[in-house]
């Protein structure tokens, strides 16, 4: 195992940056609502999952408003999703950029993660906006943030681990299989329902949620949840699991990625 040489990552620094601009900049190039995409998905699918698992369903959302409690879920998987699948096709998109200038390789997945930081800002000020209108056109409502959301930066560092760490197995493994691109949007998908978006933590039986705690991004989305509205607990031994969890995917994953991108452009 090579160690990552954090000195040789803070002198290409500048590249990091500039990087993290053209990544943010060409999502949505050439579409007319550009950065509002960030404000407009989120909202969107916050108004069908409660229009279909509030009101169809009938799901409960931990006392919260169906509104509220979809939004403030979506904001930690929306980050996670958005990252992994961004990091996971950085070998094969920058392949021809790794071919011209040498620069350590994996300042390309971090650019993704800190981009993706810019999505996550902008909707987490949607999800404010929100429950400021909310509050307004409920004066008697009992929701409001609480004073544990100081605490958030550290569950977001905890996605963006793990976010990095699956990401970069992905990448690895799509250089040899291109089969793994594709798999990739499939499974974010079955992977949103293993996740306590529409349902509360709450809902899985206790001898199950240890299991859901093995899916690290389980027991982020409920700790928004549970720090910035104040729904949900969760123990010890499921922050011990999910932590363990991202740890053991992140060392692996940069591990691999170190390995391959060694000849990669061989195989690509």
């Amino acid at each position: 195992m090579r160690a990552v040489n954090l000195r040789e990552l803070w002198s290409f620094r500048d590249l990091l940056w500039l990087l993290v601009w053209r990544d943010f900049a060409a999502r949505y190039k050439q579409t007319i609502l550009g950065p509002l995409w960030h404000i407009v998905q989120p909202l969107l699918t916050t108004v069908i999952f409660t229009l279909v698992f509030s009101h169809v369903a009938a799901l409960p959302t931990s006392g919260l408003p169906p509104t509220i409690f979809y939004l403030c879920g979506l904001l930690a998987w929306n980050y996670f999703s958005q990252t992994f699948s961004s990091i996971s096709t950085t070998l094969v998109a920058n392949a021809a950029l790794f071919g011209k200038v040498y620069f350590p390789r994996l300042i390309v997945p971090l650019a993704g993660l800190f981009s993706n930081l810019i999505s996550f800002a902008i909707q987490f000020a949607t999800f404010l906006v929100v429950l400021a209108l909310y509050r307004l056109l409920h004066p008697g409502a009992t929701v409001a943030l609480r004073w544990e959301g100081v605490f958030l930066p550290l569950v977001l560092l905890q996605l963006a681990a793990f976010s990095l760490g699956a990401g970069l197995w992905l990448a690895a493994l799509t250089t040899k299989f291109r089969d793994f691109t594709v798999l990739a949007g499939f499974v974010i998908q079955l992977w949103m329902y293993v996740t306590p978006i529409i349902y509360p933590l709450s809902q899985v039986p206790a001898p199950w949620r240890r299991w859901i705690a093995i899916n690290p991004v389980a027991v982020p989305v409920e700790a928004f949840r549970s720090l910035l509205l104040g729904a949900g607990a969760i123990g010890p031994a499921l922050w011990a699991i999910s932590i363990g969890m991202t740890l053991g995917v992140l060392v692996s994953g940069v591990v691999i990625f170190q390995r391959v991108e060694k000849n990669f452009i061989d195989v690509v």
